[in-house]
């Protein structure tokens, strides 16, 4: 088993994002939430207490036994975490005089602690908290400090446990690298040797013990995730993985062909399904965003199963199920309250009576696109952006047609092809066009227009959780909008979509 960091979630929205800077320092991490530790095995090497939207002050927040983690393991707490093991203990934490949001730096640093090697005073963190850690229990020192926060971090005399009230993980602590590597490998001792080969050698090892002589089928969507998964599962099985790809009229222009021609060079033994009449005759009239989804999700339930029922001695379903979708399904508050329907596996394996088998459940999608490249998977499936589960039908809004489908094809192919012609696709995580329910006035020569407008979305972002737009050139967005006007017939307007998530999402559906 390998070293690993428990992860300790009090529902922060930047625990995913420590888990992330964990596991880039190659050794292995576990997100669990703060009321279902689990046990305590030699592997787990230390302890993160994660940030919090809550108060320790509140009553009914977040709370644990943390007697029976100190002093047994090292414990780093960020933010609450930091909160939480001062106020147990006797200190008293209160309302911030100012709320702390944003940068700030530390004035006073203990460089001599074993968690501030190689970091510098004056060194820039981002603070988030509204309550303020105002005097300390017996026995705890503080360690740093900035110009409006007295206790910006502390030790616990005697033993291997921190607080700090800032956030090492975000981009804006520019030495947060420095901090979360020396607790990890200098204070936990862990031997920093999770790496993609290790993980590929495992799992192909796991594979072959779970399934054994097994058939396997798996549907493929063209995407990093489920070519990542399939190419894992066919290296332990061979032959007895049988990959189904089905065309849905819903992907980007030419993307059945080409990715179908992918995977042969990966040697993938895979079935290509032209089902595009089913799923426009089941999206027919449906213009609400949900009932698309539903629709795309029966569909693709039925032409699944109508292939797999053609093949013999069928026992599993592949699945590219990566960490973030299980950090979900166990989350701090449970499962959202609203989940977007999957286009894909909700219910499936239950409707085919199959096992499960999910090789990527551990990873972030950094790491599948790593394991990818180990993999020698070419870049353009590693490297692609990620593309909605139900395709196009939720970039055109109002209810969809084959004819809508071929002008937002061709427009987005406009665009995607762009990017990668200026260089621009891979500082984009996530590029694509939306087909607007509207149509405006336009004059091409001597004629008025009344036409289709579509816009246009780019943008910067690390797991899709947020995003901000990418200030793309004026010369390149003013190129793309006259190819599109001039080459996609029903367009005459093409806008630039410059919102940020939140508030807006990256989809528009």
């Amino acid at each position: 088993m390998a070293e690993q960091i428990l992860i300790l979630d009090f529902g922060s929205q930047y625990t995913q994002l420590i888990a992330r800077r964990v596991r880039e320092l190659n050794v292995y991490c576990e997100i669990h939430p703060f009321n279902k530790i689990p046990t305590l095995t030699d592997d787990i090497k230390g302890i993160i207490l994660s940030g919090s939207p809550c108060s320790v002050r509140d009553e009914g927040s977040p709370d644990l036994d943390l007697d029976s983690l100190r002093g047994k393991l090292p414990i780093l707490g960020v933010c609450y975490g930091a909160q939480l093991l001062a106020q147990k203990y006797g200190g008293n934490v209160a309302p911030s005089e100012i709320r702390e949001y944003g940068r700030a730096n530390l004035s006073h640093l203990d460089t001599h602690s074993s968690l501030f090697v190689e970091m510098t005073h004056g060194s820039q963190v981002w603070m988030s908290h509204g309550d303020t850690i105002k005097e300390l229990p017996e026995g705890f020192d503080i360690i740093a400090s900035t110009s409006s926060v007295r206790v910006a971090a502390f030790k616990v005399e005697g033993e291997h446990t921190y607080g700090i009230q800032f956030h090492p993980e975000v981009t804006h602590s520019t030495e947060g690298k420095n901090l979360l590597r020396n607790f990890v490998v200098q204070i936990c001792d862990c031997n920093q040797e999770w790496t993609s080969d290790v993980f590929i050698d495992a799992t192909v090892e796991e594979l072959i013990q779970t399934i054994g002589k097994d058939r396997v089928v798996m549907g493929l969507s063209g995407g990093v995730d489920s070519s990542v998964a399939a190419t894992l599962i066919d290296r332990a099985v061979g032959e007895n993985l049988i990959c189904v790809f089905v065309d849905n009229g819903l992907l980007r222009k030419n993307e059945f062909e080409e990715v179908l021609e992918s995977y042969k060079g990966l040697g993938l033994n895979v079935i290509g399904v032209d089902a595009k009449q089913k799923f426009y005759d089941a999206l027919k009239g449906i213009s609400d965003p949900e009932g698309k989804r539903k629709a795309i999700g029966r569909t693709f339930i039925e032409v699944f199963d109508e292939e797999a029922h053609k093949l013999e001695g069928v026992k599993w379903l592949g699945q590219g199920t990566i960490y973030p979708d299980v950090i979900e399904s166990v989350s701090v508050n449970g499962p959202s309250a609203t989940i977007k329907s999957h286009h894909n596996v909700g219910g499936l394996p239950d409707f085919m009576n199959l096992k499960v088998v999910e090789p990527l459940k551990t990873l972030f999608k950094d790491g599948v696109r790593e394991v990818g490249r180990a993999l020698d998977i070419p870049e353009n499936i590693v490297g692609r952006h990620p593309f909605p589960g139900p395709g196009l039908a939720i970039r055109i809004l109002g209810d969809i047609t084959p004819e809508k489908v071929h002008i937002l094809q061709e427009v987005d192919s406009i665009f995607i092809n762009g990017l990668k012609e200026a260089n621009l696709y891979d500082i984009v995580w996530q590029a694509g066009a939306i087909l607007l329910p509207i149509q405006s006035v336009g004059v091409m020569g001597d004629e008025r227009t009344y036409e289709q407008v579509v816009a246009l979305r780019a943008v910067s972002s690390v797991d899709g959780m947020t995003a901000d737009w990418v200030h793309l050139p004026y010369e390149f967005l003013g190129k793309i909008s006259n190819d599109i006007i001039n080459r996609v017939k029903g367009v005459n307007r093409v806008v630039y979509d410059i919102s940020s998530k939140p508030p807006a999402t990256i989809e528009w559906e």
